[in-house]
């Protein structure tokens, strides 16, 4: 099946690019013996050159195929992180269970082009997720018409985005979502959501863009100081352990340009997320400091009201296949990777994301 597969040339950004050409195995989780792995690149419209990897079923598994041809997911985020973490983890996962699933490096970051580093766009980012429907939609192995996509993390906001703008898109999950556009523009809890916050904000970022447009700020936190709140932990326990550790995730690692995604906080995604007619599943964890994006997102989503959404809008018109999961115990960065026990890095898994949930409702929606 993959000799049908077209790989592309890789398009070198100016980003660590090792393992590109001789696809040796980088990912920070071992390579199922249930799937076939390969490398591939395709073309957002705006001309950026997006790399992934295309994990497919071995031809021994049971796979959901209809007149020979797969269903597929597309799947990216955390937010800042790359392929080879948990987005190359979920795609594996679902490959394991019958579907073509792709992940992929976001523009501007990891094996992709786009320049300058450590930018982010939402027009940008939510045309990459519509660029690999379109990939996926032109290989052999995959019905066109059976696509879903998976964001994690700040790309759960932009699968909802993106599943709102392209109706090619017949089933979305949202795990551990961030709605990034309104913590860009409110704070964490909305701390800063009044006109003098986002004012003194927008004069900064101003100022920033004429004295040092190429300044750096966020990553995660390193070395860790004791004090900082529980979240902070977590991402660190991922980010900077063997656990999810990558070179290539520069942003999570040492930050981003500060005017790097200044349009991210005068943007508001999930405007239209009620008029999504197609299967959406939002999964988060119970402990998570996050978990306020996602009830309100479905809230927003399925009743066309929400509390931290300013705009009351129409109830979706197709509430029945609208799913909220919250997973027990779990916390934000325990839906990266299935959550580990201490030390970071070094425990065994705890298998804290419901892998044949989310294979069950993509079978149930891609048919």
């Amino acid at each position: 099946m993959l000799a049908a597969l077209t790989l592309a040339a890789c398009n070198k950004p100016n980003e660590q690019m090792n393992n590109c050409e001789n696809d040796t195995w980088d990912k920070v989780f071992p390579l199922s013996e249930k799937v076939n792995h390969q490398k591939v690149s395709f073309e957002t419209q705006y001309g950026f050159t997006l790399v992934g990897d295309l994990y497919t079923p071995k031809a021994n598994e049971q796979s959901q195929i209809t007149n020979h041809q797969y269903a597929a997911v597309a799947v990216s985020g955390p937010f800042g992180a790359t392929k080879e973490q948990s987005s190359g983890l979920y795609a594996m996962k679902m490959a394991e269970r019958g579907f073509v699933a792709l992940a992929f490096d976001p523009s501007f970051t990891g094996e992709s082009s786009g320049e300058p580093r450590r930018t982010a766009s939402p027009d940008i980012n939510t045309e990459d997720f519509m660029a690999a429907v379109d990939y996926l939609s032109k290989l052999p192995e995959v019905d066109a018409e059976r696509i879903g996509i998976i964001g994690i993390c700040g790309w759960g906001g932009i699968a909802l985005n993106a599943a709102a703008a392209d109706t090619r898109i017949k089933a979305t999950v949202a795990s551990t979502m961030y709605d990034m556009t309104r913590v860009s523009g409110n704070g964490y809890f909305d701390s800063a959501d009044n006109e003098s916050a986002r004012y003194e904000a927008r004069q900064a970022l101003a100022a920033q863009r004429l004295s040092d447009p190429q300044a750096m700020a966020g990553g995660v936190i390193d070395p860790l100081p004791d004090d900082v709140p529980q979240f902070v932990k977590d991402y660190y326990d991922y980010y900077k352990t063997s656990r999810g550790y990558h070179a290539r995730s520069g942003n999570s690692n040492d930050g981003w340009r500060v005017i790097g995604t200044q349009a991210y906080s005068n943007s508001r995604f999930l405007y239209y997320i009620n008029e999504i007619r197609s299967a959406v599943l939002i999964m988060h964890g119970e402990n998570a400091h996050s978990r306020y994006f996602c009830e309100a997102a479905y809230h927003y989503m399925v009743d066309g009201k929400a509390e931290g959404y300013k705009t009351v809008v129409a109830p979706n018109p197709c509430p029945e296949n609208k799913e909220l999961l919250i997973i027990p115990g779990a916390s934000h960065c325990d839906l990266y990777d299935g959550g580990y026990t201490e030390p970071a890095g070094k425990g065994e898994p705890k298998n804290m994301i419901p892998w044949d949930k989310l294979a069950e409702f993509f079978e149930k929606n891609l048919k």
